[in-house]
């Protein structure tokens, strides 16, 4: 009887229109090589607040690569952001990142916080 193997699963999936932002805002960044880091971090209105940042990978981060750039999540953050897509919102009345994430049960109102 043969093994099979699961193929890794994607921890977070990023729309075209973010991956697009995110290679316009990279292309200001001194060090092009730096990777995307997706994470969480305690604060905010409910608890947990998303981070966004250019980092340098790590050995035990979960790494997706799209069309040019890396995107990394951290294990612990990992936890909370299983399963989340990362939009990029350009219409006249805001700009940014828009964070989707099935795993919180809460959020406020701007968006950029969530609790489990």
């Amino acid at each position: 009887m043969s093994e099979v193997l699961e193929k890794p699963k994607k921890i977070v999936f990023v729309t075209d229109k973010a991956v697009e932002e995110l290679k316009r805002s990279i292309t200001k960044e001194e060090n092009k090589n730096m990777a995307v880091r997706l994470g969480v971090q305690g604060g905010g209105c409910s608890g947990l607040s998303y981070k966004l940042t250019y980092d340098t990978p790590k050995e035990n981060d979960h790494s997706l690569d799209l069309q040019g750039i890396t995107v990394v999540v951290d294990r612990k953050s990992a936890i909370y952001l299983k399963g989340m897509t990362l939009d990029f919102n350009d219409s006249l009345s805001s700009r940014g990142f828009v964070f989707k994430n099935p795993n919180a049960t809460n959020t406020c109102g701007c968006g950029e916080s969530f609790s489990v």
